[in-house]
């Protein structure tokens, strides 16, 4: 198969940095496949494919699925596209990363560019410590979205909650994850001439605009 000339990219950054609105600004953007692995798991797992089947038997007991069963789903949508993609949540380690250049080789892409939403710990902490949420999932932030009336929804009245994943000791033994497993792949990417590194702390319109900045080089321009 020869190379196909599209964009390909890999969305990096630590929890609460704002992949996923990003991410979706992107994939319209460029009209991309995005390949969000978690999507991916829960899709394989409800339409009970075999990937899907033998991906179950490691959820179910809480083990990670390893990273061979994970290349091989983003092999299948990477197959798929039919234009560029952009992977969100994948790699997420140095075997990962490695798992995914067999991907990319077997299926005759290659990378366009890796891009990393920074954000300092303690910004994290305060962005995602301040959430808050109702039971039908409302979502907001004790300083940046408040509700008209503190610790009530606006939108159902019922009581908004911290949910345990947000409070700050949790935010911050995931960022410790995160700068153990993740981040060596920032000077691995750094090193192949691949990554861009974006102020995640702009507001979210800014941010966009920084990632389409970074991608100029690459001779495309987002809608």
């Amino acid at each position: 198969m020869g190379t196909v000339n599209e964009l390909n990219l890999i969305l990096l950054g630590p929890p609460g940095a704002g992949k996923g609105t990003q991410a979706a600004r992107l994939r319209e953007g460029f009209a991309l496949s995005h390949i969000a692995t978690g999507d991916l798991l829960r899709a394989h797992r409800e339409r009970e494919t075999d990937l899907g089947l033998r991906a179950a038997r490691y959820m179910a007991t809480g083990r990670l699925v390893p990273d061979e069963l994970v290349s091989e789903m983003i092999g299948e949508e990477i197959e798929g596209a039919r234009g560029g993609f952009l992977l969100d949540g994948f790699p997420r380690t140095p075997g990962q990363a490695d798992a995914l250049d067999r991907v990319l080789d077997e299926h005759g892409r290659r990378l366009s560019a890796v891009l990393l939403i920074d954000v300092p710990d303690d910004i994290l902490v305060e962005r995602i410590g301040g959430r808050r949420q109702c039971p039908d999932g409302h979502v907001y932030h004790v300083e940046f979205d408040p509700p008209a009336r503190e610790g009530v929804c606006d939108a159902d009245d019922k009581p908004l909650s911290q949910r345990d994943d947000d409070k700050p000791e949790t935010v911050r033994e995931r960022l410790r994850v995160y700068h153990r497993e993740t981040e060596p792949l920032v000077e691995r990417y750094e090193n192949q001439r691949l990554l861009r590194r974006i102020d995640g702390t702009l507001p979210p319109d800014q941010v966009h605009d920084r990632l389409r900045d970074a991608l100029a080089p690459e001779g495309r321009v987002a809608r």
